[in-house]
């Protein structure tokens, strides 16, 4: 290293990343000269095993805890494993900054060892890429890169870094810097008064309004001022798959997450509260597909009103009242607006709705205890989300892996406060992303308990980062959920073809096995009793557990394509 009075490129870049509040990355060693740098003054690295894995890493911590994480990568073959993640990370709104190292510049274009067009490869996966060249921008770059993902949409940024740049010793800065960006929301926006005025007296003389809430409620301070909202208007609110937790699903006015309507779930006994809505305020959600239910959920002549912070979301699907801004301080200003309005016709109606919600809820108990019989030989995941639930705090994180997964936790738990994390890959929905996301969220808030539910299918892509949670001594509870099949695979395919095809079904792996190879304490469930006894030991320990159930392959999430299904279960 050189003197601290010369700092090389790649030590300023370390004390650019401690400014911005930067305090672990995920990273493999490289590029080797920034992690050295990193770890001399204290920041963590916490490196995976997989290179197609550190992404999802930091898009855990990042979605914890509301900070712009770091994930770095070599040129070549890493960089292009970073392309999913970072894609996910795109479409789910998640603040990531990535290093990628890149090819010496007197050696570009010469087709130089693992030399790639990175600036190409990472455009269609990024809000903004950029290929430092001079080491007397480096400080300009970095807080360019951290002002790109975490300003407005939050997103992942992309800083590539040619290798003998970073050995370069850094000019003096051109002026002292001292902001730190590493935090979302960056920029506190919000509509004018004329708009936020005409969404309150919306809402407070709609005949049945309802809110539906995705995934941008989690930035900043926004789920306060929802559930100031939820109360103020007496409103009752729905959640998105990635909107779960927003709301303290206790409260008499929360309805749960609105996209599972299918058989036994609570969407369909909340259904009549949807159809029958005049007004449905939307907020921070993208109106996507499986967020709508393909776009059936939103009756047609109902009015909207939609939060977001990026106006582009707004209209996409709905023509809305346009509230262009931050979350919690639009939400906030309309409580404000909501205070000066007449409410009696919102408190009138609220226990007609309470009512309604609360047969919902218990109706869909009534459904879920037909299908919980511990007597059989393999456990349905509803039996082991009922057993989860009772253990739940509500400090606890819910990470789950795509498919199945996802919709079990969704679908099946219960948020206990405002602000309660649910976590699953919901952007692009990778398979295989739900252990290093439960890495990063872990690593994010190390005090809380961290538990993921995963699918046989989906963990055998990422089984490996086990030696990732030994190593970094990371206590994560996994639920490993193993029906010998590829669930979703198979049950589309049998509902949209009559038969589905050979890679279905799984050779039978003890993945207990595996865990414990890794150094991982793990056991295998097939009873009630030693589920209960395996989710007490791993809840009142201080180790990761893998918890493999055997469960049944007939089980399939409330999905409203799975409604012909539904004898098979």
């Amino acid at each position: 290293m050189n003197s601290p009075s010369i700092p090389t490129v790649a030590e300023r870049i370390a004390l650019a990343l401690k400014r911005h509040g930067v305090d672990v990355i995920f990273a493999q060693s490289l590029p080797s000269a920034v992690i050295l740098a990193a770890e001399a003054i204290g920041i963590r690295q916490i490196a995976y095993r997989q290179e197609n894995m550190g992404g999802a890493m930091a898009d855990g911590y990042a979605r914890r805890n509301g900070r712009v994480a770091v994930v770095a990568a070599q040129n070549g073959p890493a960089a292009t494993l970073l392309v999913p993640p970072l894609a996910e990370a795109l479409k789910a709104s998640v603040p990531i900054i990535a290093l990628v190292q890149d090819v010496e510049r007197n050696q570009a274009d010469r087709n130089a060892f693992q030399e790639l067009d990175h600036l190409d490869l990472f455009r269609v996966c990024a809000k903004w890429v950029r290929r430092v060249i001079s080491a007397d921008r480096i400080d300009d770059y970095v807080d360019m890169a951290f002002t790109a993902a975490a300003s407005g949409r939050p997103g992942p940024a992309v800083l590539l870094l040619p290798a003998d740049l970073l050995r370069e010793p850094a000019p003096p800065a051109r002026f002292a810097r001292n902001s730190s960006l590493g935090s979302i929301p960056l920029d506190l926006t919000r509509p004018n008064d004329n708009l936020i005025q005409e969404a309150a007296e919306r809402i407070a003389s709609a005949r049945a309004p309802i809110a539906i809430v995705g995934g941008g409620i989690h930035n900043g301070q926004a789920v306060t001022a929802l559930a100031g909202l939820q109360e103020l208007a007496n409103l009752p609110v729905f959640t998105t798959n990635m909107g779960k937790g927003a709301v303290d699903e206790h409260h008499p006015l929360s309805a749960g997450v609105i996209t599972l309507t299918g058989p036994r779930s609570l969407g369909r006994h909340c259904r009549d509260l949807i159809d029958d809505a005049d007004l449905v305020l939307l907020v921070g959600t993208r109106t996507n597909q499986n967020g709508t239910d393909s776009w059936r959920l939103i009756p047609q002549t109902a009015s909207v009103i939609h939060v977001d912070v990026d106006p582009q979301e707004i209209g996409r699907t709905y023509e809305a009242i346009r509230l262009v801004g931050d979350a919690g301080e639009t939400l906030s200003a309309l409580c404000a607006f909501l205070e000066r309005q007449d409410l009696h016709r919102r408190q009138a109606n609220r226990k007609r709705v309470e009512a309604l919600i609360a047969a919902a809820w218990a109706s869909f108990e009534d459904d879920r205890r037909l299908l919980l019989d511990a007597n059989k030989s393999l456990l349905r995941p509803e039996l082991v989300m009922v057993e989860l639930q009772s253990r739940l705090t509500p400090d606890t994180t819910v990470v789950a892996d795509a498919s199945y997964s996802s919709m079990w936790i969704v679908g099946q738990l219960r948020s206990l406060k405002s602000g309660m994390r649910f976590i699953s890959p919901r952007g692009l929905a990778g398979l295989g992303w739900g252990l290093p996301l439960a890495i990063g969220a872990k690593a994010a808030v190390p005090e809380h308990p961290v538990v993921i539910v995963v699918g046989d299918g989906g963990f055998a892509h990422s089984w490996a980062e086990l030696e990732t949670l030994v190593r970094c001594n990371l206590p994560v509870i996994i639920i490993l959920l193993n029906n010998g099949i590829l669930g979703f695979q198979k049950h589309a395919e049998t509902v949209k073809f009559g038969r589905f095809t050979s890679a279905c079904h799984l050779n039978p792996v003890d993945h207990a096995k595996i865990a414990e190879a890794c150094g991982c304490a793990a056991v295998r469930v097939h009873e009630r009793s030693d589920l209960s006894a395996a989710l007490d030991r791993a809840f009142n320990g201080d180790g990761p557990l893998l918890i493999e159930v055997m469960t049944s392959p007939d089980a399939f999430p409330p999905l409203s394509l799975f409604a012909q299904l539904e004898d098979v279960a």
